[in-house]
């Protein structure tokens, strides 16, 4: 058992902390910007919750953070308030929130130069694996500071793997959103192809699931797409923040992603008809309802 400090208790962060305390067994501390989510949290899972992430994380041996974006990001972590200010040396943050790889070296240097580790460890699985405890976690750090903090991650995680040095695991999150990206506007054009064409797209899918068309967005999405149905998963607004991190970066190491550009900008016009919120599968609308 170890003493944590869990910061944002977002769709993911919210059940991620609870197994840290129901699976792991962990003494959790929790912070959240809007405190009502936190104290709704405590009466779940009990521990404790704080009103600044310095404070919550007060005598934690490993942080833990789930927030939105880099700027969301550095409010926890620095200034007066942040955790950085209340964490001990020899003590390791480990990130979650998919973010840019410089905001996860910037706070890697930061940390090393107060003595604490940092371990950047977007995940990938949607709400259903954080739900579930079944994310698969991808991880840049030191690999000495990474071995003390896996055995705690696996509360929430089906898989767990430090990926190289700082700035790695967001790499690596951002290869899985490019191909998750193309992956489903091809999969949109053969669903949407299959109706059109007066297909039983549920025979349809359960036939080429089984070959090399398969994947897990057809096994799991393929049916809702064609029924238009997309209030579920993982919202276009986060798929879209998450394509122009992986946009940003390429432009920094030169990389071509026409693709991932053609589909950002698909995006963009689901955003149009009023999609946000959908499921990212929702490319599927713009075929069918052009």
């Amino acid at each position: 058992m170890a003493k944590v400090a869990f910061l944002g208790l977002g769709v993911m962060g919210y059940p991620m902390a609870g197994h840290l305390k129901t699976k792991g067994g962990h003494d959790v501390t929790v912070f959240n910007r809007t405190a009502a989510k936190a104290e709704k949290w405590v009466s779940e899972f009990g521990g404790s919750a704080k009103k600044t992430p310095r404070e919550a994380v007060e005598g934690a041996e490993i942080v833990f953070a789930c927030v939105g974006n880099d700027d969301d990001l550095r409010s926890v972590v620095l200034g007066d308030d942040g955790a950085f200010a209340g964490m001990s040396k020899g003590t390791i943050f480990v990130d979650h929130t998919t973010a840019s790889a410089d905001v996860a070296r910037e706070l890697a240097a930061a940390g090393t130069e107060a003595g604490i580790g940092f371990i950047d460890a977007p995940v990938s699985g949607g709400q259903a694996g954080a739900e579930n405890g079944v994310l698969t976690v991808m991880c840049g750090g030191e690999s000495d500071v990474y071995a003390k903090a896996e055995p705690v991650i696996a509360a929430f995680a089906r898989s767990c793997k430090l990926m190289g040095p700082s700035g790695a695991g967001q790499l690596t999150k951002m290869v899985n959103q490019i191909c998750i990206a193309g992956l489903l506007q091809g999969l949109s054009e053969g669903m949407n192809f299959g109706v059109k064409a007066g297909l039983d797209m549920e025979k349809v899918i359960d036939v080429i699931s089984k070959g090399a068309a398969g994947s897990w967005q057809m096994e799991n999405r393929g049916g809702t797409m064609c029924k238009g149905e997309f209030d579920f998963g993982f919202a276009v607004d986060w798929m879209r923040k998450d394509l122009g991190i992986c946009l940003s970066e390429a432009k920094n190491n030169g990389a071509r992603l026409p693709v991932t550009s053609l589909v950002d900008q698909f995006y963009a016009q689901v955003q149009g008809r009023g999609g946000n919120r959908w499921d990212t599968s929702s490319l599927i609308h713009l075929l069918a309802n052009d």
